[in-house]
């Protein structure tokens, strides 16, 4: 059984950074591409990064770029998300997800992530 666990949010000022971590198990982890995906208030989950199985191929979204960073540890099974510079419009539930195929390029779209965490807070005050 796959299951994916995040921790690391929380609450956090404009211009302050933090690190959302994202521990699998049940998966041979280091195959798979890996997303960090965001759902605000009223509005569609975007993902917001994602990897390729071995690390070596990243995916921003643009209002993201240049302020987060995703990286992965295939030794500790973990994925972490690197948030600087957090804005106010960074306030979402954050949610990691594992790709559907064995070394598969990276894919941004929901529907090509079969197994999701429950979600980690963050909220970024002005």
């Amino acid at each position: 059984q796959v299951e994916l666990v995040e921790s690391g949010g929380g609450l956090v000022q404009a211009g302050g950074s933090l690190r959302v971590s994202c521990a699998a198990s049940g998966r041979t982890f280091s195959s798979y591409s890996m997303g960090w995906f965001r759902q605000g208030p009223g509005k569609e989950r975007e993902c917001v990064a994602a990897i390729n199985w071995s690390g070596s191929s990243t995916y921003y979204i643009d209002s993201v770029k240049g302020r987060f960073t995703i990286s992965r540890d295939n030794t500790k099974n973990t994925l972490y998300l690197q948030m600087n510079n957090l804005k106010p419009e960074d306030t979402a539930l954050y949610y990691c997800a594992t790709g559907r195929h064995l070394y598969d390029s990276i894919r941004y779209r929901p529907n090509d992530y079969d197994y999701w965490g429950q979600g980690t807070q963050v909220t970024v005050s002005s």
